[in-house]
């Protein structure tokens, strides 16, 4: 589950990620857009020790620097953002790696990047943030999951109960979801209901599919 500081959740990431730990989802991710470093750093600090409690993997979005200082698990890396090639040796003898792509090029990229594992969307839209990419539907998706073996693919974008058996039968690692949780009215039990559909309970190694986290008919339209 991504948790995030977007105001329209009404929940600050704390508080998304304790429903998200009292759900046993397998991964916690960390994507603060809005907030400073400090601020960011002390939900990370709060969330590690609430996914340590629970035994669920911590991923933090975007900056190395704060995953080591938070003692996460895993640092998940943009396009935008350094690439993995910048982890200093010892950063990345601590953190899993994952990298966001988006196109078949970025896909290609990424078996010459030092990564554990790549997510790939958005697979039918999202609102969770601005994206310049379209929807890209299952039939990229089935593409993606071969373009990034042997390493685990997550898709994400738009992804909603529905959507998951199809996206485990075309041989996704795991979905990230930001939405359909954390703008339910009972995001534990959303996050439950998902964990249930999708059978992903055991999806916990950070350096394997674990760093899962949500970004054919190819379906456009804003979900989450």
């Amino acid at each position: 589950m991504l948790v995030d500081d977007d105001p329209r959740w009404g929940r600050d990431p704390v508080e998304q990620a304790r429903a998200a730990c009292r759900a046993r989802v397998p991964v916690v991710q960390l994507r603060a857009k809005h907030a400073g470093d400090a601020t960011t750093l002390a939900w990370a600090r709060e969330i590690r020790a609430l996914t340590r409690a629970a035994g669920i993997r911590f991923v933090v979005n975007d900056r190395f620097d704060l995953a080591l200082l938070a003692e996460a698990d895993a640092v998940h890396l943009g396009q935008d953002d350094l690439p993995p090639s910048a982890l200093p040796a010892a950063a990345r003898a601590k953190l899993a790696v994952g990298r966001s792509t988006h196109t078949p090029e970025q896909l290609a990229a990424t078996r010459n990047e030092d990564v554990d594992y790549v997510a790939y969307g958005p697979v039918f839209g999202t609102r969770s943030k601005d994206s310049p990419f379209s929807a890209r539907g299952l039939e990229a998706v089935a593409l993606a999951v071969r373009a990034a073996a042997p390493r685990p693919l997550v898709a994400i974008g738009g992804i909603e109960m529905s959507d998951l058996a199809a996206l485990r039968a075309l041989g996704v690692a795991g979905v990230a979801v930001i939405s359909a949780i954390a703008a339910a009215a009972d995001p534990e039990r959303a996050a439950g209901e998902l964990i249930v559909a999708f059978g992903a309970t055991g999806a916990r190694d950070g350096r394997d599919a674990g760093d899962a986290r949500d970004g054919g008919d190819s379906r456009d339209g804003s979900r989450a």
